[in-house]
């Protein structure tokens, strides 16, 4: 078979080119590339935006490719933009926010069985003999919220002075038993790999609010305690177009791979070269219909306009000393804690949709008191300041902030337990997690666990249910974002999820 000729003008002989060549194609590969083109609305847009008005206006477009997203937002939001920070690992709720006094008494006692009623453990301590209870070593302070006041533990000063601003959700709770479905079920909504995550649908229904960033921006910082491994399909685009995968941020002089030009190249041959090269996309667009060709021509001229974009984000230099200050001593050091947050405020002022913050570290089986307060004191002063610098500029209001892991932690010891230290093993049964800004009720507190924090006894919630709550803040009914794959409908709640009233403003 002979190649296909680029120039449109070489296939003028063809009654009907785009007819011809599908025919040629595999039934398999046909179905495959209609349906993936229903869903790919925005790569339209983008298409549009990107190449040109000659170039967009000889695409051919599906004609039911706009008709999911035609109505979004589905009504006025209260959120712009999300920026959630993922606590890898799965800190205690016990020893951070759930505060249960009367466990001192409890020491080194047997968990009644009535309170573990049977639920599913891990194998790590599947084979303990005895569960004894583990009080938290930790003193709890409380803190003036909206409320009567929010008890907090020692270790998270900076967000107890905050904590006027944050909702609390103390009775989340889980499918998941293990880190790696855990985090996949929290980032997509299935346990499954190959979902698309939370930022790639919003990137889907909302599009980008800044034609020279990504809609969808990862950060990571390395924690000092056991890190689980953190796989790029959390930010992957799953089924969607590729172009709504989430763009990771990397600490160093190269925040973004393959972004500078190479030596010798010049941002004017640069130009050329995507020019020639999006006609060339341009044209198999127009045979194979494939959506991805169009995140293929969006990616390359986003890495274009971030040549210029990303420098000016990553330097510091603009910032006030008391800026600076406000997030902690790390803050000049890429790549930790407190240089994300303040890059996810950089990020949430140019109008970034979804910025991803992952804090690993938080997997504490043995050692606990020791790990969680290194941990806190990296977290717990750069947090705080996002949500005063975020308010203090007015963006709090249009960006919905969330802070979780992936489930729980158990009331029982892991292993040894003595009065200065413990573990604690996973548990998805109940665990507390807070949001503010974007729509939410400022300092409240909602849901209510039992005296061991091992059962929800108030208001329980499902991560479909917050993954619900948090699409309606941005405008978007959960049951109407949708996109078709492989034969059936697919959504970021699957097939449940209710929108939390009680904690909406």
């Amino acid at each position: 078979m002979s190649p296909r000729p680029h120039n449109p003008a070489a296939r003028e002989g063809s009654a009907d080119a785009l007819e011809e060549y599908l025919l040629n194609l595999t039934r398999r590969r046909f179905f495959g590339s209609v349906a993936g083109s229903l869903g790919a609305g925005l790569g339209g847009v983008a298409l549009a935006q990107l190449m040109g008005s000659r170039a967009a206006s000889a695409a051919p477009v599906a004609p039911d490719a706009k008709s999911v997203l035609a109505n979004l937002p589905h009504y006025a939001p209260k959120a712009k933009r999300v920026i959630y920070m993922h606590m890898e690992g799965a800190p205690s709720q016990l020893d951070l926010y759930d505060y249960k006094p009367h466990l001192v008494d409890q020491f080194n006692k047997e968990l009644p069985s009535s309170i573990r009623n049977g639920q599913r453990i891990t194998t790590m301590t599947s084979g303990q003999t005895s569960f004894p209870v583990a009080p938290t070593v930790f003193r709890f302070d409380r803190h003036e919220n909206n409320e009567g006041g929010m008890m907090l533990s020692e270790l998270l000063p900076y967000t107890g002075s905050v904590a006027k601003e944050i909702c609390f959700i103390h009775s989340m709770h889980t499918q998941a038993i293990n880190h790696e479905p855990g985090i996949t079920f929290f980032q997509t909504g299935s346990e499954q790999p190959g979902r698309p995550s939370f930022g790639s649908w919003m990137s889907y229904g909302l599009g980008s609010g800044n034609k020279n960033m990504p809609s969808f921006v990862v950060m990571i910082t390395q924690g000092k305690g056991n890190m689980q491994a953190l796989s790029a399909r959390f930010w992957g685009s799953g089924f969607l177009p590729s172009e709504h995968q989430g763009c990771r941020l990397r600490a160093g002089r190269d925040a973004v791979l393959y972004l500078r030009d190479p030596d010798g190249v010049t941002r004017e041959d640069r130009r050329r070269m995507l020019d020639l090269v999006g006609e060339i996309n341009q044209e198999e667009f127009a045979t194979s219909l494939d959506p991805e060709v169009q995140a293929r021509i969006s990616q390359f001229e986003m890495a274009y306009r971030m040549q210029m974009s990303v420098p000016e984000l990553t330097d510091f230099s603009d910032e006030s000393e008391q800026t600076l200050e406000m997030y902690g001593p790390d803050v000049r050091t890429p790549g930790s804690f407190a240089a994300n947050c303040l890059m996810a405020r950089r990020l949430a002022q140019r109008d970034v949709r979804f910025i991803q913050l992952y804090m690993r570290g938080w997997d504490q089986h043995g050692n606990l008191p020791n790990e969680l307060r290194a941990q806190c004191k990296d977290v717990d002063q750069p947090q705080a300041a996002l949500i005063k610098d975020l308010k203090r500029l007015g963006l709090l209001d249009e960006t919905l902030v969330l802070w979780s892991g992936e489930f729980g932690r158990t009331a029982y010891s892991q292993g040894m337990l003595t009065k200065t230290n413990y573990g604690r093993d996973h548990h998805p049964r109940c665990f507390s997690l807070w949001l503010a800004g974007g729509g939410v009720k400022p300092g409240i507190s909602y849901g209510k666990t039992d005296d061991y924090s091992y059962n929800i006894v108030e208001n329980p919630v499902e991560v479909h249910d917050l993954h619900a709550t948090m699409l309606h803040l941005l405008g978007m009914d959960h049951k109407g974002l949708v996109y078709r794959a492989q034969g059936r409908d697919y959504r970021l709640t699957d097939v449940k999820g209710d929108v939390i009233k009680q904690i909406l403003a």
